[in-house]
């Protein structure tokens, strides 16, 4: 499966464990916040003002 922008990432980090580490090397270390949990990765990518397409093919290497 792929991961795409309007996953939220509370899903990503239960299904895909392997990423936080890349969401960590990004600078989003909140992955296991209560807000995150609802939060689009397109949504966090705006908030810490990273680009979406850069992260979205780390995520799915």
């Amino acid at each position: 499966m792929k991961i795409t922008k309007d996953m939220k990432i509370g899903e990503i980090v239960r299904n895909y464990p392997e990423s936080i580490e890349i969401l960590m090397n990004f600078g989003m270390g909140c992955v296991g916040c209560p807000s995150a949990q609802a939060e689009t990765i397109e949504e966090a990518a705006a908030v810490h003002g990273l680009n979406l397409n850069a992260l979205l093919e780390a995520l799915n290497k």
